[in-house]
């Protein structure tokens, strides 16, 4: 609770006075993953950032699990060490562990040209502890995905597997207000091409961090993803 409330005090909310909504779970999604838009700017439907996450996961499975990391990565993504570092430069060599972590997608945002996503769901390491994550991936020229930002934390209860994937699409009506994006010295952001999903991250100097991420409704900014990850014990 300490810890908490220390990181709720440092990062105070990135958003942009009352245009923001608060996350929300449940309302406004799409449930079928064959429709959820995500193939709209071209991209066949059955070609997500959801087939991404999971094909990202199995190939921890088979291939183990930093390679996989390595394949699915940008060439500039970023991961938490707990610092920021460039994620290549930090898995170049890194020897993929005996086993590997597991995870699996909860929910999925993704902006209306369907350029970016972010995917947020649980993983269960070998030893049984369990946690959550946040990718934001990006797609590539060839029509494929790139994760660009990657991190989670340990939770006591894990996340369960649900049959069914929540989604939701930005909005491609309206007259886009505001940005709410930040950015700073201690802080990393992005938006999709057309501007209707953003992300950005900001880290404290004792590793705690805040990971949030925005779509764009048609009438507002709508918080969907808020993370607050406590400095490593």
């Amino acid at each position: 609770m300490i810890a908490a409330l220390l990181l709720a005090a440092a990062f105070p909310p990135p958003f942009v006075s009352s245009e923001v909504e608060k996350p929300v779970t449940g309302a406004g999604f799409s449930t079928s993953l064959e429709t959820n838009g995500q193939g709209r700017a071209g991209q066949p439907a059955s070609v997500t950032a959801l087939d991404a996450e999971r094909a990202f996961a199995a190939d921890a499975q088979k291939l183990g699990q930093w390679t996989a990391f390595r394949k699915w990565a940008a060439s500039d993504a970023t991961m938490f060490v707990p610092q920021p570092v460039n994620a290549q430069a930090w898995l170049k060599d890194r020897a993929d562990p005996a086993k590997a972590i597991s995870w699996w997608p909860t929910a999925s945002y993704v902006s209306c040209d369907g350029s970016l996503a972010v995917n947020t769901g649980g993983w269960k390491r070998p030893d049984g502890s369990v946690g959550y994550f946040s990718t934001v991936w990006q797609r590539q020229p060839d029509g494929g995905w790139k994760w660009i930002v990657d991190g989670g934390d340990d939770l006591k209860v894990g996340r369960d597997k649900p049959r069914i994937i929540q989604s939701e699409v930005g909005s491609c009506a309206g007259t886009l207000t505001q940005d709410p994006i930040l950015s700073s010295d201690n802080a990393g952001g992005g938006r999709a091409s057309d501007r209707t999903l953003g992300w950005m991250w900001e880290t404290a100097q004792d590793g705690s961090r805040r990971f949030w991420a925005a779509i764009w409704t048609g009438k507002r900014w709508k918080a969907v993803v808020d993370d607050k990850i406590a400095a490593p014990k």
